[in-house]
């Protein structure tokens, strides 16, 4: 044998040793392959699937958003109402304040007057014979 037949015969043996190395590696990719091409065979059905229940879904809420709103238009005159009465209370009770202001007002005036003017004594009997006298109607 020549040289060149020896180098051949050793890159051979080398290739053999390397299939045989490699065999188990292939044969697990093999295996993961065909196990993606299942999974790939089943998305079509699935993604087909995932769109109806999302249009489902999407109609289910585009009805219960119009219930809501016509809902909604039905009850927006109750509110009204409620915001028209809410005001006039305000404005019922600013009156009252107002009222309340100005008779504290008068009132303090007039018990600066009868301070001034040393009445106390004065109201004071006044104020006890008008409750008698009503007293003594009863």
């Amino acid at each position: 044998m020549t040289w060149l037949g020896i180098g051949v015969l050793v890159i051979g043996i080398a290739l053999l040793v390397l299939v045989i190395v490699l065999i188990k590696p292939l044969l697990n990719l093999a295996g993961v392959l065909t196990s993606v091409q299942k999974t790939t065979d089943q998305l079509p059905n699935t993604v087909s699937d995932l769109t109806s229940q999302t249009k489902e879904v999407m109609g289910t809420s585009v009805e219960t958003l119009n219930q809501v709103n016509t809902q909604i238009k039905e009850l927006s005159p109750l509110f009204y109402t409620v915001g028209n009465l809410g005001r006039a209370t305000n404005h019922l009770t600013s009156l009252v304040v107002n009222v309340a202001d100005e008779t504290k007002v008068k009132t303090e005036s007039a018990n600066q007057l009868t301070t001034n003017k040393n009445l106390e004594g004065l109201y004071g009997v006044l104020t006890l014979g008008y409750f008698l006298f009503k007293s003594g109607k009863k």
